[in-house]
């Protein structure tokens, strides 16, 4: 097969550099290898059976047209301030710009026009100087939630745009290596996911967008090929769980808070990440079968409970160079105490040196969102560097918000975030491999779908020039 560009990965960075080409005009001939299916035809059977399936040969939630996007909390973060390290290399102006462009085409999907955390001034003072005082920092951000459900329809809609303008996806096929002649790109080989067959696509530009699903894959390939990058950073958390009231006011005032802090005796940094009024934690399954926990929260269906991340970002310095296996064996040792299940535990428990009984659960006015999750001791898998600084953290935001730090608070684990391949390259997003570009959150650059949107947005334009 022969085409212009390939992109592998459709993902939010995939997708967008498809999309710009085409509101750009260009005449390309381009094709998208997805690893996954459709999202008319991604489902998770949990919903059916109460219980994660462990769906193979891939996780339904995770993989497929837009990635984890399509069942996230669908939450656009509308600041530059906000999602990842990219304008570091393109600078400010251009990513705020390039936010607020990719914003538009988000609306005429059907996005919500309703713009969260900008109503109530006053209050976001208040709630900053209770940060101040705590020693953390609230990051405005002003935040688009399309909602679950509503991000489904979204990307389903651009999905049937690209396929009504000429744009090729290859469901169920995923890259096995890219093809190579000396320090050029010519295109990737790919195999059916189900091992059926496998073929190869020849282009002058390849994109590789493959998502936090894919950074293991990428570190892997860049090691073998030589490809520039760096070991950067690699986030291991929770997900804390609490009652709506304790979370009412940020919630009717933020939506989401972002919070950054640097908690002693180690002051790594230590951030809020995905909250989800009224939402529910849920859980997503790897290669390997590693599964981590999440949230997401939808417009119409809510919970009694808040969900959100505490991340804790690792850098590691020579002669270690593998963050993303470190993050991994951390989930597998936690998931191998869960029985391949997600651990929750009550912090007050963890404070009296306790594990928590799944009994216990039932005396809180707290109850899991999460019901298949297994009550253990996430602190028997946690490394002690994180965990200190996620007690520590937690003791910070109880100053924000009281109650945070209450004996039935939930914390699931593990909360993993892939993204710390550091691929090197210049402001058009060349490598030091001719024609090969790598975006989105795989690539090291971006976290989440607004700033891997963006990078798609600019990818796109930039092969879109290149026809001229």
């Amino acid at each position: 097969m022969e085409k212009d560009i390939v992109i592998v990965g459709a993902g939010p960075a995939g997708i967008f550099t498809a999309l710009e080409i085409l509101r750009r005009g260009g005449k390309k001939r381009i094709v998208i290898v997805e690893k996954g299916q459709a999202l008319e035809r991604r489902a998770c059977p949990k919903s059916k059976t109460g219980k994660c399936m462990n769906c193979k040969p891939y996780c339904h939630i995770t993989t497929g047209f837009s990635g984890a996007g399509a069942f996230s909390d669908g939450k656009l973060s509308l600041s530059c301030e906000v999602g990842g390290d990219l304008p570091q290399l393109i600078g400010e102006p251009l990513a705020q710009e390039t936010i607020d462009y990719a914003d538009k085409i988000y609306l005429e999907f059907g996005a919500d026009t309703h713009v969260e955390g900008v109503s109530d001034p006053d209050a976001v003072k208040e709630i900053r100087r209770r940060a101040i005082s705590a020693g953390l920092k609230l990051v405005d951000c002003p935040i688009r939630h399309m909602g679950t459900e509503k991000a489904h329809d979204i990307y389903l809609g651009i999905e049937r745009y690209l396929q009504e303008n000429g744009v090729e996806i290859l469901f169920g096929w995923e890259c096995a290596n890219l093809i190579l002649d000396g320090a050029a790109c010519l295109g990737v080989q790919i195999e059916r996911a189900d091992g059926g067959g496998a073929q190869e696509i020849l282009a002058g530009h390849t994109v590789i967008a493959t998502g936090r699903r894919g950074a293991d894959w990428l570190e892997k390939i860049c090691a073998e090929h030589s490809i520039a990058h760096q070991p950067g950073t690699v986030d291991i958390g929770v997900r804390v769980e609490v009652r709506n009231e304790i979370m009412e006011h940020v919630n009717d005032v933020l939506y989401e808070s972002k919070l950054i802090g640097y908690p002693r005796p180690f002051k790594n940094k230590v951030r809020t990440f995905c909250q989800n009024p009224g939402g529910f934690v849920s859980q997503e399954n790897y290669d390997d079968d590693l599964a981590v926990v999440n949230g997401h929260s939808y417009k119409e269906i809510k919970s009694d409970n808040t969900n959100l991340a505490i991340l804790v970002s690792h850098n590691f310095t020579e002669p270690f160079n593998q963050p993303i296996a470190y993050a991994q064996k951390v989930g597998e040792l936690t998931n191998m105490l869960g029985a391949g299940h997600i651990l929750v535990q009550r912090y007050g428990d963890i404070l009296d040196g306790k594990r928590t009984w799944q009994k216990e659960l039932s005396f809180s006015n707290l109850r899991p969102s999460l019901p298949d999750a297994v009550a253990g001791d996430i602190t028997a898998a946690m490394p002690y560097r994180a965990m200190v600084n996620i007690m520590g953290f937690i003791q910070a935001m109880d100053q924000v918000v009281p109650g945070f730090a209450s004996t039935e608070t939930l914390l699931y684990s593990p909360e993993l975030k892939f993204y710390s391949n550091r691929v090197k390259m210049d402001t058009d997003f060349n490598t030091n491999v001719r024609g090969l570009h790598c975006l989105g959150d795989s690539s090291g650059w971006t976290r989440g779908l607004m700033m891997a949107s963006v990078m798609g947005v600019l990818m796109g334009r930039k092969l879109a020039e290149a026809e001229e």
